[in-house]
């Protein structure tokens, strides 16, 4: 196997393995935080700004498994 279709493919693990998690991370958060402004509609401002947050964090794994994807790819 060449080494660039090696890096190739590790590239491509990284961001699979790398994006899973979040993913399934993000989608629970947003769940249950539609799950909690449904059963109390008044805590929708503070439930909202919690979420994004959460969100944000989360994404940010995402972010840094694709950073080391792109240091697998290019080093």
């Amino acid at each position: 196997m060449d080494i660039e279709v090696a890096k190739t493919l590790g590239m491509a693990f990284a961001v699979a393995i790398g994006v899973f998690g979040p993913g399934i991370g993000i989608g629970m958060i947003v769940s249950k935080a539609l799950e909690a402004i449904g059963r109390n509609p008044d805590a929708y401002g503070k439930l909202q700004a919690t979420m994004f947050i959460g969100i944000a964090f989360t994404e940010a794994l995402a972010i840094f498994a694709l950073v080391v994807a792109f240091i697998v790819k290019f080093a």
